[in-house]
Parts: structure tokens; sequence; C-alpha cells
């Protein structure tokens, strides 16, 4: 069956946001005058809880204050995540945050071969179109036919939610298209939906479980910067992966009939 969708994570797979999400959280905390400062150690463990707010929560959880003071810093969540994607925003609008290697083509081979685009996210709507309309330009959002994002689902990621909601908007079954995502989380949502995935983990996201993946790369790269030891280790053609062939990897040929397996056999 023909691929006719792309559905694209965004945190670390449309661009590396991670480092400027954690940035915007620690002005966020400064504003309320916290005195918490997430390290680069500290958010790569804290991104094993999807969603901002959810973050936020967790790492109030585990602090040792009294019931009382939990439960005042965790009525703050709200504004904490709100403050914070200001700050954000801010910044992908000042052209902080830049699209990962290869997929601003990955994407643009994809429409020009009639494949439509999706998201698959558990960011807010206004981070997504912040992100779109700089790296994109201003009609970076039309080019998504589906945006599914934040709290369009009552589970996140890992939970299957987010792609379900996008191959149901897409009016797609999950072999009519092709997920790709950065993280083992990311990867547990899109694979419970049924969808084959690509992963190109990041500095955040390495390291992790990804054997249930269709395919596993460091990026998706160009002609100028390709893979190191491709195309000959995983992929077939070029050292950057195409369109074309990240479809025949996500649509193996049909299995053969007893009958065509026989004749198959015959033949010298």
């Amino acid at each position: 069956m023909a691929i006719e969708a792309l559905i694209f994570d965004v945190d670390g797979t449309l661009a590396d946001t991670e480092e400027a999400h954690r940035v915007a959280f620690n002005l966020a905390f400064e504003r309320h005058r916290l005195g918490w400062s997430w390290s680069r150690a500290e958010y790569r463990h804290l991104l094993e809880v999807t969603g901002g707010k959810e973050r936020i929560a967790s790492y109030i959880d585990a602090l040792a204050v009294s019931t009382a003071e939990r439960a005042r810093l965790r009525g703050l969540v709200p504004t904490l995540h709100a403050e914070k994607t200001r700050f954000y925003t801010a910044a992908v609008q000042e052209g902080s945050v830049a699209l990962r290697e290869g997929v601003a083509r990955l994407i643009h081979e994809a429409l020009d071969a009639g494949c439509r685009l999706a998201i698959a996210s558990t960011t807010t709507a206004a981070n997504i179109h912040a992100l779109l309309a700089s790296t994109l330009g201003p009609r970076g959002l039309d080019l998504f036919s589906v945006i599914a994002c934040g709290d369009q689902v009552r589970a996140k990621k890992p939970a299957p939610d987010i792609y379900r909601l996008a191959l149901a908007t897409l009016g797609l079954q999950p072999e009519q298209a092709v997920a790709l995502e950065d993280s083992v989380n990311g990867l547990r949502s899109s694979t419970g939906a049924g969808l084959w995935t690509l992963v190109t983990p990041t500095f955040w996201t390495e390291g992790g479980d990804f054997r249930a993946a269709g395919l596993v790369l460091p990026g998706l790269c160009e002609p100028e910067a390709p893979l190191t030891g491709e195309p000959g280790c995983q992929l077939k053609t070029t050292g950057w992966l195409r369109f074309e062939e990240l479809c025949t990897f996500a649509s193996p040929p049909p299995a053969l009939t007893p009958l065509q397996a026989l004749y198959q056999g015959l033949q010298p």
C-alpha cells in the first residue's frame, strides 16, 4: 500500500528545540524567583516525562518540601508553563531554532510526490505555529494538512492517542502513513498506533531502546553533508534519506503466495 502521509513529531524531530525549551523554563522559574535552574543533564532526565506542564509537576513532586508548599507550587504550574511558552516562542520567532538538517528537503520531496504532511506532538499549538513560521516561512503552517497537538487528547505520549487522532483526521490507516520521531516515548506512541516509524535521535534522546523502529538514523542529512558510511550501511541509493527510499523502507513488497514462491524457486 502506498505511503500517503508523513506524520512528524516536533521537538527533537523537526528541530532540536530542547535547549531553547530548557532556557525558557529557567527564565520562567527566575521570573517567579523560585531558585530552580535545570541543567542540561537534569533536563535530559526530565524529558522522560512528556508535556511541559507534566514535567514541571513531576519536578515539584520530587522536591523535599511540605505538603502545603507542594500544593502551592502545583498551583503555579499553569502560570509557569504559560510564561515558559512566551519565552520559548519569542526565542523561536527571533530565529534561534533551526530545522534539523534534511528536514526541509524531505518535506518538499514528500509534497512534490503528492504526499500529505501531519504533526503529532505533545507541545502546544503556539510552539508549533511559531516554529513552522520561523523555519518554513509565513505559510509554513499551510504545508501541513493536520496539526494534532498538546491538549487535544487525554493521554500524551507514550500513549498512542495523538497518532490515532492524526490518522483519524487524515482519514488514513496506519499502513498508509509513516511516523518520524526522536525519542523512546514518541516511538512507543507511534508504534502503539500501528505506524512504521523512523527515529533520528538527538543528544537529549540518544541511547534509548529504539528496537521497535523501522529505521534508526543519526539524521536525514543532505547531499553536501551525507551520513558517514552511506550508502551501503543502511541506505541503498544515497548518503541522505530521500522520500522515495523512505517509502521503500516503510512499504516492503507483499509476501509471495505459495505458487509465486514455487515459481520463483524454479527459475534458473
